[in-house]
């Protein structure tokens, strides 16, 4: 069991969970505090459409994905911003475009099952340097977003309009988180897959509001489930030969259940 979890593709794929982890539950804070839950797995099958260019094309699928989902998000965004539209309508009618895109993408290349499977459904246990490149890199332009921007993000997340009658630019900062939570799309759905990135973004945080009193705590809460979760659902993967990313998800579920449970008792 140790000489398994000391061996590089572990070690790889614990780095590449925990960037997950920080960078799902960060950002899912916001997601799930905004009630745009629906948001997450819309990039996810939008980035299906780059994903599935880059295979048509003999490209490396991310290089293509991250464009194509970030063009997604400013469109889903503009969208929201300057029609009637509601933030769900816009991006079910994006996603809905870009999934069939890619959707038609796959049927004219040859041989595809495999490709577009590992992208479905991912593996972490198959995180590779270029995965961990990206995740860290995505990680670190986070990082210096969130320490500019978090008091805007958490200001406009509760009175938007509270927040622009004092005076910020609320329309660039949701461009800003947006383009964001796409690039930790674009990351987790490499290592994750396209089917469960919408867990990473909200189960975490959604556990952690039902038993914080503040969005700072929630925020705090819902990184330290996502990077828990991570690690022990990995480490019961392995012993039990499971698909890690459904035992993490699994896991996130029942910590759900646990802090609902506890909620309803307090209340």
């Amino acid at each position: 069991m140790l000489d398994i979890l000391a061996m590089p593709f572990m070690l790889r794929a614990f780095a590449g969970g925990l960037i997950i982890a920080l960078l799902g539950s960060f950002f899912g804070s916001f997601v799930v505090q905004r009630k745009m839950s629906f948001l997450g797995s819309g990039l996810a099958h939008s980035a299906f459409g780059g994903i599935a260019l880059g295979l048509l094309l003999g490209v490396e699928p991310i290089y293509i994905a991250f464009p194509f989902t970030l063009g997604v998000a400013l469109l889903i965004n503009y969208l929201s911003q300057k029609t009637k539209l509601s933030a769900d309508t816009g991006i079910g009618v994006v996603f809905s475009f870009a999934f069939a895109l890619g959707t038609i993408f796959i049927a004219l290349k040859d041989n595809y099952s495999v490709d577009a499977f590992s992208y479905l459904f991912g593996s972490i246990i198959t995180t590779n340097y270029s995965d961990l490149f990206f995740g860290v890199a995505v990680l670190l332009i986070s990082s210096v977003a969130a320490y500019k921007y978090w008091n805007n993000w958490a200001y406009a997340t509760f009175d938007k309009n509270l927040a622009a009658a004092d005076g910020i630019n609320t329309d660039r900062d949701d461009y800003i988180l947006t383009l964001l939570i796409a690039l930790t799309v674009v990351v987790s759905v490499k290592i994750v897959g396209i089917v469960l990135v919408t867990a990473f973004l909200v189960l975490p945080p959604a556990a952690a509001k039902l038993i914080s009193d503040s969005f700072y705590c929630l925020t705090i809460r819902a990184v330290i489930i996502g990077v828990i979760s991570v690690i022990l659902g990995l480490l019961i993967s392995v012993m039990t030969d499971l698909p890690s990313g459904a035992v993490i998800i699994i896991l996130q579920t029942v910590v759900f259940a646990v802090f609902f449970i506890i909620s309803k008792i307090k209340n």
